[in-house]
């Protein structure tokens, strides 16, 4: 290919990318590091962005940031006078409060001149930075030209390039804030917004920040970057996308690279960056268990308890006295099991089931958490405050005291046990003929792990089944039922979404060395069964009877967002059937049904999920649209979930009759609003924490692979690339600017990319033979090239 052509094609490739409708205008440095140059490679991207600024195709504006032209072509005096201001930029001559720290930080090369006494000296008098809200950029000027529109308040989430969005509560769509109108907001504020762009076909409603109402985030956790008389902290969080300038005085004895918990002492301005000081120094980044440590605090999550806390636990007996037996039904002498992964020391649930008549009697038997743990105490407070378990991939931090949680709320084998237990009876047919809801006092005859019981039932192990020998009619008949309830749940349209999951493995250093996929098997597909069913029986009779309750609620998936799907699907030669109406779950059903055995089954089927809405709490019985279910709550961990927790002490008052006797039922009615809010927002910050424990992990054990290769398949296409997913889960994105080979256009409605010239085309669900080329274990992202390829 000539240089000449060559360089059309780049030429080509920037004007689509400025095109793109979710690009927003980036400095030259941004373009460079989306497109991983080289420095070489960098000299070229400044002719391709020269030429297309000098032909009138590309603007400059004057904050560096290139755009594409949509006016008439500007005129060439215009122009030259932006490149020299350009130039100007991006030589190191940068303006605004930390630009000498900015130039050391990007280059390596120290600024003698600044100092703590030249930053106090600036700051002081000038601005009272402390008050967030008083300073606007553009943002206040812009303004003044929407005296008229409407505002919203809402939440907002930034960008690691400048920009963010508002989401509001109570509304599926967000409102996009441009770089120029975000103000001094941060992620996770609270903020006021003018509306100054009412939403077109493709495109979100846009907006001004014009008032910070709350701070959101008072300490970011961060890496120590160490200058010769001050320091920064750069955020773990890239939404977080303004680094914090730390004085001298606050950070003796921080070395550079320490992984430190900031708390924030200003906020800044549009000009000047935040200010902080250092609370909590984490240790080197370096050091084992220190990357986890930095997400646990990065989330907020509550790691240690606190001693009130924990000197209540201690009070707690150790077994079950025989007051706490009194009135209850004793149900030990059922056949019973727990069922759970060979690591899990938190066992809430226990199974028993027997056949009489065609008649199958089925008890799902819960930990009652709730007879120690009462409403109102501190370990109740704690365990609201942290509202569910958190799983990372070296550690668990419990929603109770390990002493509960491992200990008297656990159905250990062999020892007396309280539960909550939902007794229902069942046809062949599986229709629910009976149920009851009792206090209960159990014994676990057997601690059984999926693996075992997956073995007796689909691997005819003859060791399991002669070790269980007096309990393997019981699997057997457990198979049986469990099949007849997935059916009847599959009849009236519960979407099932069977994606690959992977555990990964660590040594004792806490180093990822290992990720084995594994996938649902007849054990946690019984456990599942049976759960699920506890939970609509519970749900059913707590909703008939109009308690003050807790309910798992799941929404109707957003039209717009549906259609977009439904057109993708058909790109991708899946037969769907487009209409106005509202989706059913037994049309997504269909869908992925249709896709089953298909090379891009498992893409698809994410990019069906993606479309679901997220599940909440709620106190409004509304239904849960995955499952097809009228009514669902969560029962069966109170261990590890506040909600479940929460509806037992209900559910135990109204057996007692103290939910009216007692004016009970006012009292739930007061605090249960709160308690789904929190339990949604805990839920939702333990799942966040989760991902990124996972892959930040991956991209750890990725590392430990560069240069090697492996088969994959392409998990999704954007402008930029395609994202790769090897089959031990981890997944990576292939840039654009490695395929050497041509120029490729990305077809966002056949979800492809195309080449120009050779016409190759990387579809959803092609099968790749990738090569690793970097893991990044601060972004937690991994880079692949083709096999066949050359690295640039």
């Amino acid at each position: 290919m000539s240089k000449d052509r060559e360089f059309d094609k780049r030429k080509k490739f920037m004007m689509e990318l400025l095109g793109d409708p979710v690009y927003q205008p980036m400095r030259f440095r941004e373009i460079a590091g989306l497109l991983r140059l080289s420095k070489d490679e960098k000299k070229d991207l400044y002719r391709v962005l020269d030429d297309l600024v000098a032909e009138g195709k590309a603007d400059l504006d004057s904050k560096g940031r290139y755009s594409k032209v949509t006016g008439r072509k500007r005129g060439k005096e215009k122009q030259r006078g932006k490149r020299e201001e350009r130039d100007e930029k991006f030589s190191g001559k940068r303006s605004g409060k930390y630009a000498e720290e900015s130039s050391e930080r990007r280059t390596g090369k120290k600024d003698e001149k600044h100092s703590d006494k030249k930053y106090n000296d600036k700051q002081a008098g000038k601005y009272d930075h402390r008050k967030p809200d008083d300073r606007y950029g553009r943002g206040k000027d812009k303004y003044n030209e929407y005296p008229d529109s409407p505002s919203v308040e809402g939440t907002f989430i930034g960008h690691p390039k400048g920009f963010g969005f508002v989401e509001i509560e109570g509304e599926d769509n967000d409102v996009f804030i441009p770089e120029d109108c975000t103000g001094t907001a941060m992620h996770q504020d609270k903020v006021r917004v003018i509306i100054t762009k009412e939403p077109q076909e493709g495109k979100r409603r846009e907006g001004i920040v014009v008032k910070v109402l709350e701070r959101g985030m008072t300490q970011i956790v961060g890496t120590y970057e160490n200058s010769r008389d001050f320091g920064f902290v750069v955020s773990d969080n890239p939404k977080f996308s303004r680094d914090v300038f730390i004085p001298r005085k606050d950070s003796q004895g921080i070395k550079d690279g320490d992984k430190v918990v900031v708390e924030i002492t200003s906020y800044g301005s549009k000009n000047r960056n935040p200010e902080g000081k250092i609370v909590e120094n984490l240790g080197s980044c370096r050091a084992p268990g220190t990357d986890i440590l930095a997400i646990v605090k990065s989330f907020g999550i509550p790691s240690e308890f606190p001693d009130k806390v924990i000197r209540q636990a201690d009070r707690v007996p150790d077994h079950v006295l025989d007051a706490d037996r009194d009135g209850r039904l004793d149900l030990r002498h059922l056949q019973t099991v727990t069922i759970d992964g060979e690591d899990a020391k938190d066992l809430d649930d226990a199974v028993t089931l027997t056949k009489e008549n065609g008649i199958y009697h089925l008890g799902v038997h819960i930990a009652d958490v709730s007879n120690y743990v009462q409403g109102g105490s501190a370990l109740d407070r704690e365990a609201l405050k942290r509202g569910t378990s958190v799983y990372l991939a070296d550690r668990v931090i419990p929603m109770l005291p390990v002493r509960l949680s491992n200990g008297i709320c656990s159905l250990n084998q062999g020892q007396d046990r309280l539960t909550l237990s939902c007794l229902m009876d069942i046809d062949k047919k599986g229709n629910m003929i009976s149920h009851k809801i009792a206090e209960t006092v159990i014994c676990v005859d057997e601690r059984m792990n999926y693996t075992d019981v997956k073995n007796i039932l689909e691997d005819a192990d003859e060791e399991a089944k002669k070790r269980y020998e007096k309990l393997v009619p019981m699997f057997f008949l457990m198979k049986e039922l469990s099949e007849i309830l997935r059916g009847n749940r599959h009849h009236r349209g519960s979407i099932d979404f069977d994606f690959p999951e992977s555990k990964i493995i660590l040594n004792a250093a806490g180093r990822a060395i290992d990720i084995k996929p594994y996938e649902a098997n007849v054990a946690t597909r019984i456990i599942e069964d049976f759960m699920l069913m506890a939970n609509e029986t519970v749900a059913e009779e707590c909703c008939r009877d109009d308690m003050p309750f807790v309910y798992r609620t799941h929404e109707t998936p957003d039209p717009e967002k549906v259609e977009s799907l439904l057109t993708l699907l058909h790109n991708q030669g899946v037969p769907v059937q487009k209409h106005g109406q509202e989706i059913t779950p037994k049309e997504i059903q269909t869908i992925l049904e249709s896709i089953e055995g298909l090379p891009n089954e498992p893409q698809i089927s994410r990019l069906t999920l993606r479309t679901m809405k997220q599940a909440k709490y709620t106190t409004e019985c509304s239904g849960h649209f995955g499952l097809a279910a009228k009514y669902y709550c969560h029962f069966t961990s109170p261990i590890r979930r506040y909600p479940d927790l929460q509806i037992h002490r209900i559910i135990k008052d109204k057996l007692r009759g103290r939910l009216e006797r007692e004016g009970k039922t006012e009292h739930y009615k007061e605090i249960l609003e709160d308690v789904a809010r929190q339990s949604s927002v805990c839920e939702r910050r333990a799942d966040e924490a989760e991902r990124e424990s996972d892959k930040l992990k991956k991209a750890e054990y990725m590392s430990y692979h560069i240069g090697e290769e492996f088969e994959g398949i392409i998990s999704g296409v954007t402008g930029w690339g395609f994202y790769v997913e090897l089959p031990n889960t981890v997944e990576g994105l292939v840039h654009v600017n490695t395929l050497r080979d041509d120029y490729y256009t990305f077809d966002q409605d056949a979800y492809e990319l195309i080449g120009d010239v050779t016409h190759k085309v990387f579809a959803l669900g092609q099968k790749v033979r990738v090569r690793v080329a970097d893991a990044d274990t601060m972004l937690k992202t991994v880079d692949f090239v083709l096999a066949e390829e050359q690295e640039w």
